[in-house]
């Protein structure tokens, strides 16, 4: 009588074998990926076993070869000639790793790839020479079970003292032993202060018609049916049809009263002030704000969506030292506000916010609590893209 086809049965297999034991979680992953299985969802079970809402941190993943790092008091030894690092692109300030090669004479190689699943790839494929990688918070859970990483020597990071505390021992990393937090961000909305003196609190601004032709939302299926889902008091990471029917009406409501789906190009109507509130992440909105400071950014009263990526050291790096050097010279003041200056988004370097002219917030506690990390949707992508390609030709 079941309709799931073969892979969903293999999956459903593999995730009781994690929980009963029967698998560890590096096999657990190797044979999901090789039945086709997403890293994001991946690691979305992962963080569901070990039993937090959140992004949850594994334990420590069973290492199939060499121990898993250096212990801190371990030297290193001295600085090498050159440092690889493979970031997101457009991460970084323009002349940070300039000063970096100029400051401790090593010539840096920085390659750029545009996915979490893309960079997993290459180095799960055995792609050697990276002494830096920057994952988002599901994938470092990935790359742990697989021990596609290394400890960081916490004996060359005394920068790591100038975090805030709420990125000191993320929900991924509770130790800080593998990661050191690189920029933050969260999808709230931007609006206009000449417009609404007081912050719009809730998602349901885009219902008012009183705005109709005003008003944006993002050209991104996670963020817009998040949004509504949140709305409704559930769970951006929703695959429950009738959560995502009301999501639907929701969103289809409140396209009546759209100018457009748009993201990150909305910035310039804002401030020009033909758009009077959108959808937005709170970085671009303070990039925006920086040309226009009748612009401002407010966190709806249900919540939203939350992310931090963060540095790792992978297993084999050849320039180790290097690499702790880079990460405590990010860490600085003075270059973790430029490269969040540069980027629009949030530092985790609380020792930093005083040297940005316009510093992206901390989340407070009250926040914390209606945020959320995104998942992956795994099975529930299909009925996802369907409400979307609805929500959108409709």
């Amino acid at each position: 009588m079941s309709n799931e086809s073969s892979t969903d049965k293999k999956a459903i297999e593999l995730v009781d074998g994690l929980l009963t034991g029967r698998l560890d979680r590096r096999n657990f992953i190797l044979q999901s990926i090789g039945i086709g299985v997403s890293i994001g969802t991946i690691g979305a079970v992962l963080e569901a076993c070990s039993g937090g809402e959140q992004p949850a941190a594994p334990p420590p993943a069973a290492p199939s070869g060499p121990a898993a790092g250096p212990a801190p008091e371990v030297e290193l030894g001295p600085i090498e000639a050159e440092l690889h690092i493979y970031n997101w692109s457009d991460y970084i300030a323009e002349d940070t790793v300039a000063n970096f090669e100029k400051e401790f004479n090593c010539k840096v190689t920085y390659d750029m790839y545009e996915s979490n699943e893309e960079m997993i790839a290459k180095l799960q494929a055995g792609a050697g020479g990276y002494d830096l990688v920057c994952p988002s918070g599901y994938a470092v859970t990935v790359l742990r079970a697989l021990d596609l990483v290394q400890k960081v020597n916490k004996k060359y990071l005394a920068n790591a003292s100038n975090l805030a505390p709420l990125f000191q021992k993320t929900a991924y990393d509770p130790e800080a032993d593998y990661t050191v937090p690189w920029q933050w961000g969260m999808t709230g909305i931007a609006y206009r202060k000449d417009k609404f003196p007081t912050a719009p609190d809730s998602w349901g601004l885009f219902l008012d018609s009183a705005y109709k032709g005003k008003l944006t939302m993002m050209d991104d299926m996670r963020d817009v049916i998040g949004a509504w889902l949140k709305f409704r008091g559930k769970s951006l990471n929703s695959v429950d049809p009738a959560e995502l029917a009301a999501a639907k009406a929701d969103a289809t409501a409140a396209k009546a009263n759209l100018k457009s789906f748009i993201s990150a190009p909305v910035k310039a109507q804002l401030i020009a002030g033909d758009v009077w509130a959108a959808e937005l992440w709170n970085g671009d909105t303070m990039q925006a704000k920086a040309e226009n400071d009748q612009i401002e950014w407010a966190l709806p009263k249900e919540g939203g969506s939350i992310w931090c990526d963060a540095m790792m050291i992978p297993k084999g790096a050849k320039n180790v030292r290097a690499a702790h050097e880079f990460l405590n010279y990010v860490l600085r003041p003075e270059v973790g506000a430029s490269i969040s200056a540069y980027t629009g988004y949030g530092t985790p370097n609380n020792a930093a916010m005083a040297k940005i002219a316009k510093p992206v917030a901390y989340p407070t506690d009250e926040q914390m609590k209606i945020l959320e990390y995104q998942n992956d949707l795994g099975a529930g992508n299909s009925a996802w893209d369907q409400i979307w390609t609805e929500i959108k030709s409709g």
